[in-house]
């Protein structure tokens, strides 16, 4: 048994319980509160944050030829960190080399490693936020949650659903088989888990922890060497990842380079490359359609979990609470300036208007009052710097700039605050403009036939383009059934009459299954059995047992 799973276990064990209730779980405290992570630990996450910029980030004994990094703040300021790089030939046999002694080692070992290493980087939550902001754009608060004790959560939870996986069925058995009068035929079995080999995780530039730590967890805890490949704009919080990982490897006398960091920059991309590499055989990938299908295309020797793009949508058939819809929605299309796979893209509502508290009103009517609580929620500038955050990438103002010919704009966007920003653009347009994804702080209202049709476009972008969220906002009972069973058809989950403090973009570990996999927007589930369980394989062998 290991030492590092039984000083885990109890924190194991709560995850494993949280799995099967579905409710509300979590051992990481999801507030920046120096009550709950010690007196003093911003000052001192910033000061460590601020000697790391324009310094050699250092991976003590990991692959290198060159060092590469150019991370600019979408704040503003370029980090200057570099960071060793090392060719696709030196990463796959560093990583084959480590290989079999991760695969001796024990499922208790690997989860003990990896139970330590984020109870580790929970304690490192505040320089996380500091890494997770300068380089996604995120505003502080998000930027802790969702970088830290969030995606923190979503590993604990991959972890937990291997374990169960690798604990499923038992490693031996005697099999006896009756033959009449002689003695019966006995046979002992042996059942061992084969890892499947070398694992890719290919991380995305808004969201580089909370999207890749469960593929990595889930990798690594059946015994999968991780080669971890960060978007060149967002390199420093997994490299902080992989160093706590490194660090808890050798301390449990595995080979460091079970976990690997491969740095590239633009014009020098190396995903391709490894991603084609016979050895590798798992490649966990968040990012464009695009890019997906030449995976799928390309890389036919690794088992592929993904998650995309996709166009979620909101339908709005009538309401109680009309202020309450505006202001729920205002804050999901401003959060993080819409750039969540989460957050809604297309607004549908019926052309001959929806009853609500405040009486009838059109699409017209509806789109400016949803422009007026967007105004609203960011008046104070403070709180919408809070809520906004800074744009990632500068494609998305190109997307932005694109979206205004669409249709009649209601709401314009403009920069607020300090570095690359933009508020959330509405416009009114037709089905056309909801056809593909805008990412990014723009949203569509489209006037539809009625509720029902409203529904029925919704679903069928979601069949065919992909949509990880869909909501709806209605008073009718039989409606609001018909929209469950025709969203879950297009596989998308469903939220109903959201109006407080809980909001379409939000997805909870250990209780939502974080995209289906039932649609073009990903062909996996964060976090489910099939997630994990083809990342090893149980291999036999037997004997017989003498009379």
């Amino acid at each position: 048994m290991s030492e590092l799973f039984d000083r885990h276990r109890s924190m194991l064990e709560g995850a494993v319980r949280a799995l099967y209730a579905r409710g509300f779980w979590s051992p990481f405290p999801e507030v920046p509160s120096e009550k709950l992570y010690g007196e003093g630990v911003k000052v001192q996450a910033d000061a460590a944050f601020a000697k790391m910029l324009h310094t050699d980030f250092e991976l003590p004994d990991h692959p290198e030829s060159s060092r590469r990094g150019a991370e600019v703040s979408p704040f503003g300021p370029a980090l200057g960190i570099r960071y060793p790089a090392a060719d696709t030939a030196s990463l796959i046999a560093a990583a084959r080399a480590a290989s079999p002694a991760l695969a001796q080692a024990s499922p208790e070992q690997r989860l003990g490693l990896c139970l330590e290493a984020l109870v580790r980087l929970n304690r490192m939550s505040f320089v996380m936020a500091q890494a997770v902001m300068h380089t996604t754009g995120q505003p502080f608060a998000m930027a802790f949650q969702a970088g830290g004790p969030h995606a923190q959560d979503r590993a604990l939870e991959a972890l937990a659903m291997a374990w169960e996986e690798m604990m499923r069925f038992p490693d031996t058995a005697i099999w006896q088989k009756p033959q009449g009068k002689a003695a019966p035929l006995t046979i002992e079995k042996h059942w061992t888990l084969v890892p499947a080999g070398v694992s890719l995780a290919i991380g995305c530039n808004t969201f580089p922890t909370w999207n890749s730590y469960s593929g990595l967890f889930a990798s690594l805890a059946t015994g999968n060497p991780v080669i971890v490949k960060p978007h060149p704009a967002a390199i420093l919080p997994l490299a902080l990842t992989v160093r706590v990982l490194r660090d808890v490897l050798v301390e449990a006398g595995l080979p460091a380079d079970s976990v690997l960091l491969a740095v590239d920059a633009p014009g020098g991309e190396i995903a391709k490359d490894l991603a084609t590499d016979p050895a590798v055989r798992i490649i966990d990938y968040t990012g464009s359609q695009g890019f997906g299908d030449w995976l799928r295309d390309n890389a036919r020797q690794a088992q592929l979990f993904t998650e995309e793009a996709g166009v979620n949508s909101v339908v709005i058939a009538g309401t109680s609470d009309f202020s309450g819809i505006c202001a729920n929605l205002a804050f999901s299309l401003a959060l993080y300036s819409g750039q969540m796979c989460t957050a809604p893209q297309n607004i549908y509502v019926p052309e001959g208007g929806i009853d609500t508290d405040q009486g009838r009103k059109g699409p017209a009517e509806v789109a400016e009052a949803i422009a007026a609580a967007i105004d609203a929620l960011l008046a104070d500038p403070a709180r919408a710097a809070g809520v906004l955050g800074a744009i990632a990438n500068p494609a998305t103002l190109d997307r932005i700039a694109a979206a205004r010919n669409l249709g009649h704009v209601v709401r314009e966007s403009t920069p607020a605050g300090e570095g690359r920003t933009a508020t959330p653009l509405i416009v009114q347009a037709d089905r056309r403009a909801g056809e593909a994804e805008c990412f990014g702080p723009v949203a569509f209202v489209i006037p539809c036939a009625d509720a029902d049709a409203g529904i029925s476009e919704a679903a069928r972008i979601a069949t065919q383009k992909g949509a990880i969220t869909a909501a709806l906002y209605d008073t009718d009972a039989a409606r609001i059934q018909r929209a469950a069973h025709a969203f879950a058809a297009a596989g998308v989950n469903l939220s109903v009459n959201l109006t407080g403090n809980i909001f379409v973009n939000q997805s909870a570990a250990f209780s939502d299954f974080h995209v289906t996999g039932a649609n073009p927007a990903g062909n996996a589930s964060l976090t489910d059995p099939a997630f994990v369980a083809t990342r090893f394989r149980r291999v036999m062998w037997r004997r017989p047992v003498p009379a």
